[in-house]
This record gives structure tokens, sequence and C-alpha cells, in this order.
């Protein structure tokens, strides 16, 4: 016998008792049932916990044990009213009664016979009412007999098809002859509602009552059938241990019986209308389209499902054919790369360019640019200005580390969790087949056993082949030529020569000392005033300070460094404002100021010396931070001819300084010295700031003209600056980053700069202001070069061939014997 708990009243099991007697009207209290309908024959336990069914309980108890057991139409209402109860229910008899230790009550009750509730008799604290028993007419005609036996054939099927029904439970039923009680027995056994076991219990007729059980014990037994043939043909497909394939496939085989795959089938029907919206070439079409039918046939609970369904769910989301329109105005293009950026004339003079094209041709393969330059110039956000200005959407990838090819061409679907690689996943991001597609420090992918990234990029960046992109998840051919392609790098060389062939270098150069002034002013105090949250009437950057923070606090050939200590002097600034708060008045940032808020000063850039001296020369050299003065010193010895080379010069800039040497020797009749000078002395070549590494041969001419001065004992024009590569016949040959060189000789207080004959045509690039200030004399031999450096009487002198008077050319008279007669050491003034 089961127990059904719920709060108020629960039931299970039943229990044959004997007939009900038949009475007049008699008053008796009312239990409300919930979710229950007791029938006579049935010992039914019921737990109770309202406060007027307890009362009800306590006053049957203290008369003749019996009350009326009757529905609620609604289960989840806790104070019924009177048309809240069904008014056919079971007169009961109470046999047993247990208070529990929470204040609800257990009781045992058995069914005695139907009764219906003529009138209410009172509502507090209980229901009591007054009722009439319904007598049950007895039939012993033929029908009822053949009924009873159909309903014991049937019975004892549904207990062998039914294994919840316990075997025993045939021996009670078929013991049980009555028409009516056994109806009354059999529906404890059924799966039926709430609504249809009311049903039977209003349904007076006793053979009337067995039929309709019997109908509903023979559409059960139906439906028993069905699923025991189910799990018949579902064991037959697969292993007793896989218990949770056995699960997938019994649901299956229910579908299948039913014909009914409703949730599955309108994801079908959904996954069709998406294909047949989307536009996609006739390949990729006919792949996707034969996966879609395989996933048809497949459980949709499968491992296989959700692969295959992934595998479709990417061809969708793909912008095969999905195109954004490029703006068609060139000039608002060229407002939007000017005011995002400054300078950084020729990438922008490229975009323009291409969108020039655009205009003039349907359909232009997008162009695959490689900005190169050096850290903090722009590149990353040049390539977002890219896009805004030419109006496509924007997607970036970070090369940095990637070292498995897989990430640019996916992997293949038979392993588990593929994906595509991230182009497409890019390309999906951004939805649209033309965006402007950053790949960010290419220059640093690197390669190990899973692949080399940088060769799956030659497809991916070539014109000729991007059209037909095939990644290893989809194996269908994706065309991306019509994406822009933007990749940055901060060394060239670390690129594949390939790769290099197939793209566009363009070149940053760092940025200028002018270029940061005016990029600090329009860009840098403004974003930085506004993300501290001052206002332009509480900080004022004069343009002195800002160049004392470019020139003293900041090393750099970008501008990073240079907002990091902007910012800096913002907070600050911020921190005294909110300490004044409403006294606090407008700051005015001075160079002074800058070194009160900074500190002392963390970089010194170089200057002209004050006065001419023998052996040191002012060359000019070009790192990654922009344009340097570079010191060159030269001290002549007494020895045997040996050249001492420091301050971590690099191989070529030795080569160059042996060049020199070797040069100074050529021409040592014109410098007044022996031919055999050399053995006799020492040379000692040194370049300041030794720990800094130098290397490159443009430092060539400052070296010789160091060596000369410092063997004829005449100093160097401390106002003359130079840079060259020499070789060993004296001709003086071309050299790159004049303009950041000539900048640095500008800003550390040069007066005259030589330059290679053949840079001339670089001057173009000098801003104005610096030529305007410098004397930039074009030289093509080491002849011109002393003549123009060393402090002469008369330099024409010196270029002439032949013998002269070496007294007529030098201030100071040159060493006659060097290393024999020498009385001060070389390169001391």
């Amino acid at each position: 016998m089961g127990i059904f708990r719920n709060d108020d009243d629960d039931e299970n099991p039943d229990q044959s008792t004997e007939g009900a007697e038949v009475t007049g009207p008699q008053v008796v209290p009312l239990l409300p049932l919930r979710d229950i309908v007791v029938f006579p024959y049935m010992v039914v336990p019921l737990f109770v916990g309202r406060a007027r069914s307890i009362a009800a309980l306590e006053d049957a108890m203290e008369g003749d044990r019996q009350l009326l057991l009757c529905a609620q139409r609604e289960a989840g209402e806790d104070e019924p009213a009177e048309d809240d109860i069904y008014e056919i229910g079971t007169l009961g008899s109470i046999i047993q009664l247990l208070r529990l230790p929470d204040g609800t009550v257990k009781v045992l009750v058995e069914g005695k016979g139907r009764a219906r509730i003529n009138a209410f008799a009172s509502r507090d604290p209980f229901f009591a009412c007054e009722i009439e028993q319904l007598p049950e007419p007895e039939d012993t005609s033929p029908d009822a007999e053949a009924i009873v036996r159909s309903v014991h054939g049937g019975f004892e099927n549904y207990i062998k098809l039914n294994k919840k029904v316990p075997p025993e439970t045939l021996n009670t039923v078929t013991a049980v002859n009555a028409p009516g009680r056994l109806a009354d027995t059999i529906v404890a056994h059924l799966n039926l509602k709430l609504e249809e076991r009311q049903d039977l219990l209003e349904t007076v007729s006793p053979v009337k009552r067995l039929e309709e059980v019997y109908a509903r014990m023979q559409a059960e037994i139906e439906v028993l059938e069905v699923e025991r043939k189910i799990r018949g043909r579902v064991k037959k497909q697969m292993e007793k241990s896989q218990k949770e394939y056995y699960l997938n496939e019994q649901m299956r085989a229910i579908q299948k019986e039913l014909g009914e795959r409703d949730e599955f089938k309108n994801e079908m029907d959904e996954l069709e209308e998406a294909l047949k919206a989307k536009k996609m070439p006739e390949e990729a079409r006919t792949r996707v389209e034969k996966e879609v039918k395989k996933l048809r046939m497949m459980s949709p609970m499968s491992a296989e499902a959700t692969v295959v369904r992934n595998y479709i769910d990417w061809f969708i989301s793909l912008p095969w054919a999905d195109y954004k329109d490029e703006t068609e105005d060139i000039v608002q293009a060229e407002e939007i790369l000017n005011k995002d950026h400054y300078g950084l004339e020729k990438p922008k003079e490229r975009i323009l360019e291409y969108l020039a094209v655009q205009l003039l041709v349907e359909k232009m393969k997008g162009p695959i640019l490689c900005l190169v330059g050096p850290p903090g110039v722009g590149k990353t956000s040049l390539g977002k200005s890219i896009a805004h200005a030419t109006g496509r959407d924007f997607v970036r990838v970070s090369l940095g580390g990637v070292r498995d090819e897989a990430e640019i061409r996916g992997h293949r679907r038979t392993y588990i969790g593929a994906l595509p690689g991230k182009v497409l996943q890019s390309l999906k991001k951004a939805g649209s087949g033309n965006p402007v597609f950053l790949l960010d420090e290419v220059d640093k992918m690197s390669m190990d056993f899973r692949g080399d990234p940088s060769s799956a990029l030659l497809e991916v960046l070539d014109p000729e082949q991007n059209h037909t992109f095939n990644d290893h998840y989809l194996d269908v051919d994706y065309d991306l030529s019509r994406v822009m392609f933007v990749c940055t790098a901060n060394v060239l060389s670390q690129i594949p020569r390939p790769l290099q062939d197939r793209m566009e270098i363009i070149q940053l150069p760092g940025y200028i000392e002018q270029e940061k002034l005016r990029i600090a002013i329009d860009y840098l105090v403004p974003k930085q005033i506004e993300a501290n949250g001052l206002r332009d009437d509480l900080i004022d950057f004069s343009d002195g300070s800002i160049l004392e923070i470019i020139r003293h606090y900041s090393r750099e050939s970008g501008v990073r460094g240079l907002e990091r200590e902007i910012a800096s002097v913002c907070r600050k600034v911020a921190r005294e404002v909110v300490k004044q708060r409403d006294k606090a008045g407008l700051t005015r940032i001075t160079p002074a100021k800058i070194k009160k808020l900074l500190g002392v000063q963390k970089f010194r850039y170089g200057k002209a010396e004050e006065k001419d001296r023998v052996g040191v020369c002012t060359g000019l050299a070009f790192t990654e931070v922009g344009g340097e003065l570079l010191s060159t010193e030269v001290s002549v010895t007494p020895g045997k001819g040996k050249l001492q080379v420091t301050g971590r010069l690099g191989d070529v800039m030795q080569e160059s300084a042996n060049a020199a040497v070797t040069y100074v020797r050529s021409r040592a009749k014109q410098l007044g010295l022996t031919r055999d000078f050399y053995s006799k002395v020492d040379i000692h070549i040194h370049v300041p700031e030794g720990a800094t590494p130098k290397d490159g041969p443009s430092a060539g001419i400052t070296l010789a003209t160091a060596i000369a001065s410092a063997l004829t004992k005449v100093p160097v024009r401390s106002t003359v600056a130079m840079t060259g590569e020499i070789t060993l016949r004296g001709h003086v040959l071309p050299i790159g980053g004049l303009k950041e060189k000539m900048i640095a000789a500008h800003r550390g207080g040069i007066e005259t700069i030589l330059i290679p004959k053949e840079n001339e045509k670089d001057l173009a690039e000098i801003p104005a202001n610096v030529k305007r200030n410098l004397e930039i004399i074009p030289v093509e031999h080491m002849d011109d070069v002393l003549a123009r450096a060393l402090a002469l009487h008369d330099p024409a002198l010196f270029l002439q061939d032949g013998t002269h008077d070496i007294d007529d050319i030098y201030e100071v008279p040159p060493l006659q014997r060097a290393g024999v007669e020498i009385q001060t050491p070389a390169g001391v003034n």
C-alpha cells in the first residue's frame, strides 16, 4: 500500500473492505483532498496539515469516526470554498489517527461508499455537510457477467506488461465478481488524471463504470505494448553497457513511433530557411546542403549531430557575399585620416589612392599593406583610422607569439573541438566580407613542430591566391580578395622574405621633435586633461614644458612614453585641485614646473662642443628613438702602430675605423706626416656612452676627421657636424636617416653640417626651419671634409694636389716627425 503526501492529503495504495450501507441524509465532517480521489473499498493513508481539515478529523474522532472525502477542483487552493469542492465523494471511516511532531496529522481512512453533498451545514471551524449516500444497484445480467470476465482477462495482460503493479494484486482482483467493486478496485492501479478518476467516481451504474475502466485499461495496455516493442527494437541496436546511448536511442524510437520530432524538426526547418536566404558560392552551398541531409538522419542527441550542426552554423554565419558599402567621398576620408593622425603622409597617400581607384573600378582587389616602424608611432591605431576613413568594418588579430599553423588555417573536422582559423573567425566577427583586417605584430610569429604560421599567411596575403583561400575546417574555397589586409611590424628583417614579397612595405619612421610637439599639443594633452578630470581653465601646458618632457623625460621613437609623462603631470595637478577644491585656479606648466613635478631629468641630448678641440669630432647618428649627436674622440700616444677601438662599437663601425686610418696613411704627405708615422704611434679611438652599442658605416668621415686632427694637432671646428661613409680612396658614400640626423644637429646648436653629395636629394624631406638654420655642405671626398672641418688658415690650399708649405695651411704646426718628436699627447688641447 503506497503513501501519497501533498501538504494535506495524499494517497497511494488500496485495500479491499466490505461494501457501504445505504442510509438517509446525515451530517458529517468534510475533508477536502488534493490531487487524489478515494474510492469505496480503498484503505488510504493521508497526511493532513490544514487547520480546518485537522478540526474535521478531531470532530469525526469524537463521533462515529465517519467523514466525507471529496476532491478539490484546484489542488493549489489552500482555503477552498464550497464551489471548489466536487459534489460527489466517498463516505469514509477513520481507522487510525497519528499526530506528528511537526503539527501535521497522519490518518488512515477506509472508503465505505459513494455520497452526494446536499447542503453545507457549517463552514467554521470546518466544513460539515448534509449528505445523501448513493446506493449501488446490483446487476447479475449476462452482460455484467461478460464484462467482468473481460476485465479479469484484460487485467491479467495489464499485470504482465506493467511491472510496477505487484503480481499478487491479480489474485485480489480475480476474487472480485461484483461489477461495481471490481471497477473501484482496478481504478487504483491505472494511470489516470484526477478528472478521469472523479468521472468514474460519479458514475453510479456499476456496469457502465466497469466498461469505462475496461476501456481505459485497454488504452493503457496498447501504450505498454508499444513501449515493449520500442524497448525490443532499441535493444537490438545497441550494446548493453551503453546506458546513455540506450536512453538516446529509446527517445529516438519513441519519436519515430509517435511520429513527433517537433522541436528538432523546427530547428531543421529554420536551418534550411536560413540556408536559402544566405548568399554563398555554389561549391559551399552544395557542401552544406549535403551536411543538412546527413543531419536529418541523425539523432539530435548524438555527438556527431553536434559536430555537423556546428559545421553548418559556420557556413551560415560567414559573410560569403555580404559586403559593406565603402565611402565615395575621398575628401572626407582625407579629413578623417588627418584628424586621427599627425604626419604619416605615405600611408595616408596610399589609402587615398586606393579609394580613388575603387571609385573608378567596379571590383578591385584589396591592398595588402605592411606598416613597419618602431613602437609607439601609431601603426595599430592607423589601421582603425583606415577602416573609419573607408567606411569598412575593422577586425584585429595579434600574431605575437603565434606558433601554430592551425591558428591561421584552422583544424580539420576530425579533431575534437575543431574550429576555423583566426582569419575566418574574425570575418564572422566583422559580419562583412570586406573589412579592414589588421594583422598585428606580424614579425613576432615563431615556428615549432606544429608548423610555421608565416607560411600559412603566404596564401592569405597573396592577391593572386587569396580569392580561393582554403580553411582546413570548412574545406571549401573562401574569397578574401576584397579584404584590406594591413600588417604591422617593428623589424622588417624578422619577416620572412617570401612574406615581404607579397606585401607593400610602408616605412613609418620615428617622430621628430617637432612632430612630437605637435602631436602632444593637438592630441595627447587634450586627451589626458579629459582622462584625469581636468579642464582647460585648470591646467595649461606651454610649448617649452612639452619640449622639456620630450628631451629630458622620454627617449623613444613614438609617443607612448611622452603620453605617460603628460598623464603623470595631469595626475599631480588633479591632486592639487582636489586639495584646494573651490580655490583651485589655473596651473601653468612651464619647464621649471616640469622639473618640480617629474623630478630629476632622466635623459640628456647631445649638444655641440663649446670650443674647438684636437682629436674630438662631432658625428651624427640615427637610432630607433631619432637622431643623436655622437662625439668621437681620438688620442695618439707613442707606440708600435696599434689601433684600439672602445665604446661598444659594432663590426661595421670598427671596419670604418680601419678604413679611416688607411685613408689618413694614404694622405700622410698632404697632412705633413712622415710615411712611417703609423709604426711609431698607437691610435686609440673612443666613442662616449660606452654602455650603448653603436654600429653602422655612417661615422666613417667622423672617425677620419678625428684621427687627422689628433695626428696633426689641428683642432676640429666645434660648430661642424658630419655624417657619411668613407672608402679607402676617401670617397664619401650616402647614408640613411638624414632627416633625423639634421634635426639632432639643429637641436644641439650645430651651425654647419657636412653630408654626402648623393644625399642632396633627401633634403626635400627636411623641415624648412631646420634647413634655414643650418649651413648644409654636400661633400664628395674626404679632402673636402678635412678642408671644412679642421681649423685651417686657407682651406683651399688643402684641396690642391702636390707639395706645399704645411705652415701655410695649419694654424698649429703639424707633427713633423710623429712618434719621435712628440711633445704633448695628441688630443690634449
